[in-house]
């Protein structure tokens, strides 16, 4: 039964990662991911579904578009596995429960969001939106429809998170004339918040912060060149949904 499960994730995982990379290329450029189908972005020729099967056709094709030669990014390939590799991970973690599915959703809106920020250093509405919905919809189910322990646990750090980071941003702005914090982060925490609740999320930020200052000190190096930190918050997230567990119930803390 277990490996009839991780291999429907494997399955499911790359499916969605196709999907995911429709959003990676759509969504910064504003257009449709809907309307036209699967095409080469060179030629613009569609790609028929024998060309389009997550994982086999890249290598099949060898990262080319069988029309026209042109380079197919890396990233497709890159996505199509590790969304099922991150699935099956969680499965071994969590097994069928409510923290797998709750933790896969908050994974699926992730991995585009790594992705854009990445390429494009913007983490567009359409999606952290929506994850702050849904992961506050999640934390109303966690918590058996019980309002108030919602309200305590998921709803109300989140609107602190969200308005400290609003005003911490403002703040940095008017006192040295730029962008210390992008107006997407201030979205996309607090999204990731409301999937972890107000004990782990903490651990989630300094994560983050860890991991910023890490990559900081060896890729830029130069005190006022600005990087994306929403690919960072995006990655400790995911990290923690798999070693936070064990690292909290090592120290004597609550579960995930």
């Amino acid at each position: 039964m277990s490996a009839l499960i991780i291999l429907l994730l494997l399955v499911i995982g790359a499916c969605l990662g196709s999907f995911f990379n429709v959003l990676i290329d759509r969504i910064p450029r504003h257009q449709s991911i809907v309307k036209p189908g699967s095409h080469c972005t060179n030629c613009g020729k569609p790609i028929p579904f024998s060309q389009n099967i997550p994982i086999i056709s890249y290598i099949v094709l060898k990262g080319r578009c069988k029309a026209c030669g042109a380079k197919i990014h890396w990233h497709h390939l890159v996505v199509e596995i590790i969304t099922p590799v991150l699935f099956i991970a969680l499965y071994l973690v969590y097994g069928l429960s409510f923290s797998f599915f709750k933790f896969a959703i908050m994974t699926g809106f992730l991995i585009p969001i790594f992705f854009i920020d990445a390429f494009y250093k913007i983490i567009p509405l359409v999606i952290s939106i929506p994850m702050v919905i849904i992961g506050l919809l999640m934390g109303l189910i966690q918590s058996e429809f019980n309002f108030y322990s919602f309200a305590m646990v998921f709803l109300l750090p989140v609107v602190i998170l969200f308005v400290f980071l609003y005003l911490l941003a403002l703040l940095w702005l008017k006192l040295f004339h730029r962008e210390g914090l992008g107006g997407g982060d201030v979205i996309l925490i607090p999204a990731v918040g409301a999937f972890f609740g107000v004990i782990h999320i903490p651990w989630v930020i300094l994560l983050a912060c860890i991991l910023g200052l890490l990559y900081f000190l060896i890729f830029v190096r130069k005190p006022n060149q600005g990087f994306a930190f929403g690919n960072i918050v995006a990655l400790a997230a995911v990290v923690w949904t798999l070693i936070g567990d064990k690292f909290l119930q090592s120290i004597g803390w609550f579960n995930l």
